[in-house]
């Protein structure tokens, strides 16, 4: 671990020994590290990467004020995983129709104009069901916001979505199948998070020019918006949640279909956030913890540390380290912006990179790349003061939006 003494401001503890750090991400760290109600330090995670407003893979611990713009709008993004009954010789040795079977069963991809090829044309059963626990939650915070009503919701509850959101099929180090997938709150989550930006923004107005940057506009607690911000982000969180939920059961159906035999899909589980903020004791005190891009490593608590779309991921037990707020990264890390990827690299650069994996190969995910993101190896050995491997994943398919 490294530590940075900031003037002004509290120390940053990096767990990136090497791990390349850009400068950028290092002058934000120290930007969000001056902010006055900051407790103790923060702790900064060896996929750490410009962010935001506040750098991802840092954990930014803080009493009495809340950093919208620092969770950021996907609220409650994070990982679902699932060790089935499976094992390698049950899959067949042309992955296509599983990964056709999956791209069916869950709606993904981008929104174009009006056309939002990631939602629900008709909401499924289950999905209805889903949204009637979360609704009358919803309907309190529209009706002080009602500009979130008009939001995609409930069309969205069980999709997927782009960039870099996806579904895998993997082999564990016994090569036992293992379904996992990555996604957040979607749309209304997104306009949530830009909703009280903006607000945080507006209630600075006067002090925008004192920050070090506009995002790292606050609400301090004991306001209105404060509340209604916490109210919020609890519900998209508890939405982002479902929403992994509901897309691992339509997988498993989907591979059952495909498959044509019966298994079991939940022998080990885990579905976890990592970009969120909570309530915790640390030091013996109870401090907001807002985690971007980082996910909850208490000890022996469990968690999903994916690599990029061609490099293998990990299930990871946490070992409780205080120091790092009991946290861990959320993945590789991004090496280069997707702008630089899609200059940098070409469709057959992505071809041989994936070629052990059956996924798209076209020039619409070239920012994916496995080479745009950091080595997850050097990432793991960085926080092995953070946490301990549990099983080892490689994919087979990858199912991307």
């Amino acid at each position: 671990m490294d530590i940075l003494q900031v003037a002004g401001g509290k120390p940053v503890k990096l767990w990136t020994d090497g791990v390349p750090v850009e400068d950028d991400a290092r002058k934000q760290l120290l930007n969000t590290a001056r902010m006055p109600f900051i407790f103790k330090h923060l702790a900064v995670m060896p996929d750490v990467h410009l962010g935001k407003g506040s750098t991802i893979g840092s954990v930014i611990p803080t009493v009495g004020a809340i950093i919208p713009a620092a969770v950021g709008v996907d609220i409650g993004c994070g990982m679902i995983a699932a060790r089935t009954s499976l094992s390698a010789r049950d899959l067949p040795d042309n992955l296509h129709g599983l990964r056709n079977g999956i791209e069916q069963a869950v709606p993904h991809g981008k929104t174009f104009g009006k056309h939002d090829q990631g939602a629900w044309a008709d909401v499924p059963a289950r999905a209805d069901k889903a949204w009637a626990q979360l609704a009358g939650r919803f309907k309190a915070i529209t009706d002080k916001y009602p500009r979130l009503e008009k939001t995609n919701n409930r069309h969205h509850l069980g999709t997927l979505g782009g960039g870099n959101h996806f579904i895998e099929v993997c082999l564990d180090e016994a090569d036992r199948v293992w379904f996992m997938l990555h996604s957040g709150s979607r749309g209304v989550g997104n306009a949530i998070g830009n909703l009280f930006i903006e607000l945080a923004q507006a209630d600075m107005r006067q002090h925008l020019a004192n920050l070090p940057d506009k995002d790292l506009a606050y609400f301090e607690e004991g306001s209105r918006h404060f509340a209604d911000y916490v109210e919020a982000v609890e519900w998209a969180q508890d939405y982002a949640r479902q929403n992994r939920e509901l897309m691992m059961l339509a997988v498993v159906g989907a591979a059952r279909k495909a498959l044509g035999k019966p298994f079991e899909a939940s022998l080990e589980a885990v579905n976890c956030h990592h970009n969120y903020v909570q309530r915790e004791q640390h030091f013996g005190r109870e401090v907001l913890v807002t985690r971007k891009g980082a996910v909850s490593a208490q000890k022996g608590q469990l968690g999903i540390i994916p690599g990029s779309m061609g490099a293998r991921s990990f299930i990871v037990r946490g070992l409780g380290n205080e120091e790092s707020f009991c946290s861990c990264s959320h993945g590789a890390g991004r090496l280069m912006s997707r702008t630089k990827a899609k200059s940098r690299f070409t469709v057959e650069d992505q071809r041989r990179a994936t070629a052990h994996v059956e996924c798209r190969k076209d020039k619409e995910v070239i920012d994916e790349i496995p080479m745009a993101y950091k080595d997850i190896d050097a990432v793991m050995r960085a926080q092995q003061e953070l946490v301990e491997v549990v099983h080892t994943l490689r994919q087979v398919v990858c199912v991307k939006g």
